[in-house]
């Protein structure tokens, strides 16, 4: 059977991410790897080595809207000096060690890899209910097992501190109905469109 990936991509990237891995452990701990994004970093070596059109789908339809958000913060920080929004500022603060946001630039290459891998492989058209799945598992897991001043995923409030509008568990159910509804299923619909 013809590999639709090439090897040398799969060796890299694989590289890469475990290095990446290893040095956040070390440096935020295991409830850093609950982000969504950090979960599709990982679960792309899996979705390159098996060729897997549902691993790649629902990884890009977790990311490509967030990430497409946190690249505009950080390419309006790199042409203005100072980023839109509040997402990539960190990839601007000095006393960040330059290694560190060296390797956060996955925020900027994933999403183009993913894409080219739903491109050779397809789209899978399951990738909203699965997703949907994981998040529905990964939220509840971001509120109980990390630290609130962490907001892993925003699950204690928007952006960068914890909300106290409404009750916790109202904000995370809320949350649980907005990824799925207001990210994944617009993402899921553009990529339908371009890739079936």
């Amino acid at each position: 059977m013809t590999e639709l990936l090439p090897l040398w991509l799969k060796l890299a990237y694989t590289l890469y991410t475990g290095i990446t891995v290893i040095i956040y452990w070390f440096k935020y701990g295991p409830g850093n790897y609950l982000w969504f994004s950090d979960l599709a970093l990982i679960l792309t070596v899996p979705a390159l080595w098996l060729e897997s059109p549902q691993l790649a789908s629902m990884m890009l339809l977790a990311i490509l809207l967030p990430e497409l958000v946190w690249n505009i913060s950080f390419f309006t920080g790199l042409l203005s000096g100072k980023p839109l929004g509040s997402l990539a500022a960190y990839m601007f603060e000095a006393d960040k060690p330059l290694y560190l946001r060296g390797l956060s630039l996955f925020h900027v290459f994933l999403p183009v890899l993913l894409l080219y891998m739903v491109a050779r492989l397809g789209y899978d058209e399951d990738a909203l209910l699965w997703q949907s799945l994981l998040a529905w598992i990964v939220l509840p897991l971001s509120y109980l097992l990390t630290d609130p001043a962490e907001n892993i995923n925003w699950v204690h409030g928007p952006g960068d501190k914890p909300q106290h509008l409404i009750p916790a568990l109202v904000y995370l159910g809320l949350l649980m109905l907005i990824f799925p509804m207001l990210i994944y299923l617009p993402t899921h619909l553009l990529l339908g469109w371009l890739f079936v």
